[in-house]
């Protein structure tokens, strides 16, 4: 990820998986900080509070209890406060065919699901950051 630094906010609710995600951008040597959130619902006023910082990437979970990540893509990419152009990574287990493809109607950059070994998870966080390591986004 870019080094000077704006977060990655994660969006799940599974602890397992959060500890999961933080582990391999550590063991990658990411320098971004995550800051983590349990549904959408949080991750919603984390980016609506004037005192976050934006972040430069969501990971997403799907299947959350309070405001799943559907709900949570409807409010994002519909939002005035330009939500929608922070790119958005859904990590999720669904494999349903349906959620691809509200997600992608929703405008997320990538789907991507959640391998059950680490090595394989750590391989597919070590993608997501190369990709956003050379992606140029709007400030």
């Amino acid at each position: 990820m870019k080094t000077h630094a704006r977060p990655i906010l994660l969006v799940e609710d599974d602890r397992i998986d959060a500890m999961t995600v933080t582990r391999s951008l550590r063991e990658l040597h990411v320098a971004n900080s995550v800051e983590h959130v349990e549904n959408g619902e949080q991750a919603l006023a984390y980016l609506k509070d004037p005192a976050s910082t934006r972040p430069c990437l969501i990971l997403l979970d799907l299947n959350m209890p309070v405001m799943g990540g559907i709900e949570f893509l409807r409010e994002t990419k519909s939002n005035g406060l330009n939500l929608r152009r922070i790119p958005v990574v859904v990590l999720t287990t669904s494999e349903e065919q349906r959620d691809k493809v509200e997600s992608f109607d929703l405008g997320v950059a990538g789907y991507m699901r959640k391998p059950v070994d680490y090595g394989q998870f750590v391989d597919m966080m070590r993608t997501i950051d190369a990709y956003w390591t050379i992606s140029e986004l709007p400030d």
